[in-house]
């Protein structure tokens, strides 16, 4: 018998018991993968909470997670026993042991892309992928603003839009994260509990503003992010890390003529096609050094609980993973 974190009704993190589940066996088109490797997302919490309605009760939450075929169902022809793959999936089911996938929704690992990298990134990696070559393509010479950019998305935002020839403005809300931000090749980190981040995008812009706005804190940044854009900006509204953005008047648009956007990364995936492009774009990244997992702290799988409670509680950096 297998074990998983099982929820009988949505709620904080005492909802999360570890217990016996059975996976069941792989039909057409599945796969039956061992987990190696979970990753952490605030999406978790959301769909934990009831906030994102995405799965029935009792349920196993989690959307991304590396491991190994044990099993093929009939009509799986590209995929073999015993070898590595990963994915991030609209139907929630990571945390497990084990767990009955689609084929077509995972993707093949190569030799120099390790399980935890692939779990870490598989999320937050193809949601910056996303953010800045589709959503608001990112190009040399831009100035962007990246909120909270020592977070697991934030992080990868913020050295990709270096390595492609953006200035970088980074945002926390903690001054012990300045340094890493910087380390991560920003160009400016503004302190937000200490300083006024428009007034400060202001002043290092000589008043022209950011090319773009990537926001994954959402109500506590979001005006703050359409006051720091510049005319004709995009506004990027992409996680509520602080709660749900309200409801707006969009002509607050209307004096900047800015564009506002709240992407979600599973409709450019939906494609197996674009899933695959976006994940060579993801390993090709991190082959040249334009990126990096940086894994802050690994839990038992049995412990998802204390690392929620961590991640909601902001005592974390980069990605979290959980290890069955």
């Amino acid at each position: 018998m297998t074990k998983a974190i099982v929820q009988q009704e949505k709620g904080g993190t005492d909802k999360l018991i570890w217990q016996d589940h059975t996976p069941g066996s792989p039909e057409q088109g599945e796969v039956l993968i061992r987990h190696t490797a979970i990753g952490v997302n605030f999406i978790d919490t959301y769909v934990r909470s009831g906030a994102y309605p995405m799965m029935e009760f009792p349920g196993v939450i989690g959307m991304e997670a590396a491991g190994v075929v044990e099993a093929l169902g009939d009509g799986v022809t590209d995929l073999n026993v015993g070898q590595r793959v990963a994915y991030v999936m609209t139907t929630p089911g990571a945390y497990s042991e084990k767990r009955v996938v689609p084929a077509e929704r995972m993707v093949p690992l190569p030799d120099d892309i390790d399980d935890r990298t692939a779990a870490a990134l598989m999320l937050k990696g193809i949601t910056a992928e996303q953010l800045l070559f589709s959503m608001a393509p990112a190009s040399a010479g831009d100035t962007v603003l990246i909120h909270s950019a020592a977070g697991g998305v934030g992080q990868l935002l913020t050295t990709w839009a270096k390595a492609i020839g953006c200035t970088v403005i980074g945002t926390t809300s903690t001054p012990a994260k300045a340094d890493l931000i910087r380390s991560l090749g920003a160009d400016h980190v503004i302190v937000s509990s200490k300083e006024d981040v428009a007034a400060r995008v202001a002043e290092i812009t000589d008043g022209k503003g950011c090319a773009s706005v990537y926001d994954g804190v959402g109500k506590d940044t979001f005006e703050t992010s359409i006051a720091a854009a510049a005319k004709f900006g995009r506004v990027i509204s992409f996680g509520n890390a602080s709660g749900a953005v309200p409801p707006i008047n969009i002509a607050v648009l209307a004096p900047k003529c800015l564009l506002l956007a709240r992407p979600q990364m599973f409709p450019y995936i939906a494609e197996r096609a674009d899933l695959l492009r976006a994940a060579d774009n993801l390993f090709a990244a991190l082959r040249d050094g334009k990126i990096k997992a940086d894994i802050s702290a690994t839990y038992p799988l049995a412990e998802a609980a204390r690392a929620h409670d961590d991640l909601e509680g902001r005592k974390t950096t980069g990605q979290i993973l959980l290890l069955p």
